[in-house]
């Protein structure tokens, strides 16, 4: 990436070609400064959430484990689901390629859900994530 902008500042060329090289640039910065804003967005929302559990990551994994016999947790992420704050943790068991998702309340400890996902739902609920990221 950084041989690309060392070789559009260097060569030169026609002035419609620099105006093309300029505007290339500028949406390389913007989409930079786009995704770092982000990236930067999501940890602070991560931290306002964490700062409201009353249950520790540690306690709710116990929790939603003691629920999936011979579970492994695949996934975890605290967020805001239906208004409450929740611990999910996506687990998987051996010999099936399902998933259990467990929702654990960050407030109360107790299950608020559980749900079991195949693959094509898995699916469905990534495409949904990356279309809405979860606040």
């Amino acid at each position: 990436m950084a041989a690309v902008f060392d070789l559009m500042l260097t060569v030169s060329l026609p002035e419609p070609a620099m105006t093309l090289r300029r505007i290339l640039f500028s949406a390389l910065v913007c989409a930079a400064a786009t995704h770092a804003s982000a990236w930067a967005h999501d940890a602070a929302t991560a931290q306002d959430l964490s700062k409201e559990a009353k249950v520790s990551k540690d306690a709710a994994q116990k929790t939603a484990l003691d629920a999936v016999p011979g579970g492994v947790v695949a996934s975890s992420e605290l967020e805001r689901e239906h208004g409450k704050l929740v611990w999910s943790f996506d687990i998987k068991r051996a010999g099936s390629k399902d998933i259990t998702e467990i929702q654990v309340g960050a407030v109360s400890g107790v299950i608020v859900s559980k749900e079991i996902e195949n693959a094509q739902a898995q699916a469905k609920e990534a495409a949904a994530d990356r279309k809405h990221p979860p606040h």
